[in-house]
């Protein structure tokens, strides 16, 4: 027996109905129902939805309803929120909505509440950003710092990069920030030419340690660092780690006291959530950090309860669904409005590209629809 979603009744019927309102024009559409801005958009959690310019209809929208039915989305919610082994492959859970949980609920992973650890790590970071912010944490020459450069790559850069730059308007005005993932030289080189080492904090993202791309920039930074000041304990002075692997942290010249930990079940495209969004609180403040894990938790509640059709992230899924997989639809265009968030296209591309794109079933059945 055929166990694919794409066998199934509700399949076939979208398949026919989008063969039908295929030659329907947008202007069709809101001819036929002068309210249809109304009847298609919907507010939650200060955010509006409005998803009337789409091709679709009532009808539209109830067989898509059924279909998340099938496959079982609120049974598969419910997983995720209690910290179930979703991620059957790697046999873990994907719990970024724990880093943001603010109801501070216990969250169960392998039989341990994983809330005491990660309010631990938050008041770490609290305490590391509101130093480097009053001026408390002081060089190796005894200046305080005024340049952070964090040194990662993937979801370690991309996510704090992008809130950085969208939240810059709470920005320490003494603070500047740089962001560095390329391998090539040139990117770090051309960074290192304009800060004071004297001055500069570098923030090393690698949960091993062992990050090609990023081990190696970071031995480049440290090269430079002990050459401007002269002395390899400078290294303690001027460089943390957001990491797990202790004794590498401490073998590269950083004092495990400075390490921030985060856990397997982070996956590196919701990271910007947990310590790897160190440079976030030292550049906008823990306060304004934690209206970033408050807003997101206001989301997760809503995704978690809100019904079906009322649900901005489910319906916005179910219309990904709808003209991925019945339109032939093979691409989406971001677009902001607003410089500051000038990253997010690229963050979400990487995000979309590492969740989806699957060619199998978790049964490890090939699939025939696009994903």
């Amino acid at each position: 027996m055929n166990n694919l979603i794409s066998h199934s009744h509700i399949w076939a019927t979208l398949k026919k109905h989008q063969k039908y309102l295929a030659p329907v024009q947008m202007q069709d559409l809101f001819a036929l129902d002068e309210n249809r801005y109304k009847n298609f958009s919907i507010e939650a959690c200060d955010l509006l939805l409005d998803y009337s310019k789409n091709r679709l209809t009532k009808d539209t929208l109830n067989l898509l309803q059924q279909l998340a039915i099938k496959v079982e989305l609120e049974n598969w919610t419910k997983k995720l929120f209690s910290g179930e082994l979703v991620n059957n492959t790697e046999h873990r859970a994907a719990l970024h909505i724990a880093l943001r949980n603010r109801s501070n609920t216990p969250i169960i992973v392998n039989g341990k509440d994983v809330m005491p650890d990660i309010n631990t790590v938050l008041a770490k970071m609290r305490k590391f950003s509101n130093a480097v912010r009053d001026g408390e944490w002081l060089g190796y020459t005894g200046k305080p710092i005024n340049t952070i450069v964090n040194i990662g790559i993937g979801g370690s850069d991309l996510g704090p990069a992008m809130v950085a730059r969208a939240l810059r308007t709470y920005q320490h005005p003494r603070l500047q920030s740089h962001f560095v993932s390329n391998v090539d030289n040139s990117h770090l080189g051309d960074i290192l030419k304009k800060i004071d080492p004297e001055t500069t904090l570098f923030i090393i993202a690698s949960k091993t340690f062992t990050t090609q791309e990023t081990i190696l920039n970071a031995q480049t930074a440290r090269s430079w660092l002990i050459a401007k000041l002269g002395n390899e304990t400078a290294v303690a002075k001027h460089f943390v780690a957001v990491s797990t692997a202790t004794k590498k942290v401490t073998e590269f010249g950083i004092d495990p006291v400075n390490m921030f930990e985060f856990w397997d079940w982070v996956g590196g495209r919701y990271s910007l959530w947990s310590a790897i969004g160190l440079p976030i609180t030292v550049m906008i403040g823990m306060e304004q950090f934690e209206e970033l894990l408050a807003g997101a938790h206001k989301l997760d509640q809503h995704f978690a309860t809100a019904p079906i059709l009322e649900n901005l992230p489910v319906l916005m899924g179910l219309i990904d669904v709808w003209y991925s997989s019945f339109f032939g639809t093979a691409s989406q265009a971001v677009l902001p409005y607003d410089y500051t968030l000038k990253l997010f296209p690229a963050y979400l591309q990487q995000l979309v590209m590492e969740s989806l794109g699957k060619r199998v079933t978790r049964d490890g059945d090939s699939v025939d629809y696009t994903t």
